[in-house]
């Protein structure tokens, strides 16, 4: 099987625009949630990665219909589902897996689904998932790592998460449209990214509400119909792309970006003295100068988001002075620092002085190891210099793509297909910015 990897020659500004397509963390979640309907839904804007198609297949196989139809357009038709298991081959590759749970439940009363996969940036805690689900009914089983989950009616409950969790908000939202009576959320995940999915289910039909103090309530509808939907864009990309100007002294337009979504990012940008400006078209950024050290704490939204923090850092490394980064979501998202090290970076790991963190942090604190990092230190500015690399995961690969387009010399970055889960065509968009990136294929 042939295999692609990138060779980026840096030292180059990028110049020019680029437009982020419809956000990973949205897209295939709203194709899974579209199965919910009784008739045909229409997702706009979807992007072009592998993540997408993945589900498409997992949809596919279940007898459902998912199929692109026109520019970043799929057809959702869930008319033909008649299987309730999902292929254990697909738990490796993604997360979707149990969102397909509340799905196959409420059309068949039993869901088989292989543990999630995805990139490995520490635990993610499916007991938050879980807890809901056996309030509304819900009886779970687990052997050979296949959760199979069981329910004779799906019914309405008051659940609060103890912690903050995007999927299983999203998963117990998704559980709630068709049960029986009202589900009440509290200390729900307010990411924009629900939002779009809240937006999505209401104009298939479902009642959901937000209320204040992250709490959502959903009131059980019979059936719901389908619906034409545009997915928003994709703010973890406008990121990268940002990034990836001011870190190699450029200026560009990143056309579709929503200043909304991106508050607490652009904050830092004001810290570390880095331009950008608002406008109908989306955001301009820009080097003008000298970039200054801040720290950086990320934080369930609106806060500084954990997504974010691996490519801020490569910006970080050409501050001036000493930054920090504590990472406060996930558990263990520091493996990109031995690549930025090796490129010649100055980061030192270690872990904050915090009173009761297990309360503090939003990852289980008893499920933490000896060998995890929960901060570093960024002493800039560094002179990136290239190397070969394998990438990990998603973030971390496009953190190390962002270096090499700032970094003296050659690097050669392999097992790309991690950065193509969630970025769609990142080679060419970065190339016609003036990036000097070759995709070379090796059998």
């Amino acid at each position: 099987m042939s295999k692609a990897s990138f060779v980026v020659t840096g030292g180059t500004p990028l110049y020019g625009s680029v437009r982020v397509g419809g956000a990973k963390n949205a897209s295939y979640k709203l194709m899974i949630a579209a199965l919910l309907g009784s008739k045909q839904s229409r997702l706009l804007n979807l992007p072009d990665i592998s993540d997408v198609d993945l589900v498409a297949s997992i949809i596919n196989e279940l007898g459902a219909k998912a199929y692109r139809v026109g520019e970043r357009t799929f057809f959702i038709d869930a008319g033909n589902l008649r299987f309730s298991a999902v292929q254990a081959k697909h738990g490796a590759a993604s997360r979707a897996s149990t969102l397909f749970i509340p799905v196959l439940l409420a059309k068949f009363g039993e869901a088989s689904v292989p543990l999630p996969g995805g990139d490995q940036i520490g635990k993610r805690p499916l007991e938050r998932h879980m807890a809901g689900l056996e309030l509304m009914g819900v009886k779970f089983t687990q052997e050979d790592g296949v959760l199979r989950a069981t329910c004779k009616e799906l019914r309405g409950c008051s659940y609060r998460f103890e912690k903050n969790t995007h999927t299983g908000t999203e998963t117990l939202i998704m559980a709630a449209v068709l049960a029986k009576g009202k589900t009440v959320l509290e200390n729900a995940a307010e990411e924009p990214e629900i939002d779009d999915l809240i937006a999505f289910l209401n104009h298939m039909g479902a009642k959901i509400r937000r209320r204040p103090f992250r709490t959502i309530e959903i009131e059980g509808v019979e059936k719901l119909s389908g619906a034409i939907h545009k997915i928003m864009p994709d703010r973890n990309e406008a990121v990268s792309y940002a990034c990836a100007a001011i870190a190699s002294r450029g200026d560009i337009v990143v056309e579709n970006a929503r200043h909304k979504d991106l508050k607490a990012f652009l904050d830092k940008l004001d810290e570390i003295g880095a331009g950008y400006e608002i406008g109908d078209y989306g955001i301009r950024f820009y080097y003008k100068g000298e970039l200054r050290a801040t720290d950086v704490e990320t934080e369930i939204h609106p806060g500084f988001m954990t997504d974010w923090q691996p490519l801020f850092a490569t910006l970080l490394c050409q501050c001036h002075g000493e930054s920090i980064i504590h990472e406060t979501v996930m558990q263990n998202r520091f493996q990109y620092v031995a690549d930025l090290q090796a490129m010649g970076a100055k980061i030192e790991y270690f872990n904050p002085e915090v009173k009761n963190p297990e309360t503090f942090y939003n990852f289980n604190w008893q499920d933490r190891s000896d060998k995890d990092r929960h901060a570093i230190r960024i002493i800039g500015p560094t002179n990136f210099q290239g190397g070969e690399f394998k990438i990990h995961d998603l973030r971390a690969g496009a953190t190390i793509l962002l270096a090499a387009i700032s970094a003296h010399g050659q690097t050669t970055l392999h097992n790309i297909e991690q950065v193509e889960r969630g970025y769609q065509k990142i080679d060419e968009k970065l190339i016609l910015m003036g990036a000097k990136i070759e995709r070379v294929i090796t059998q």
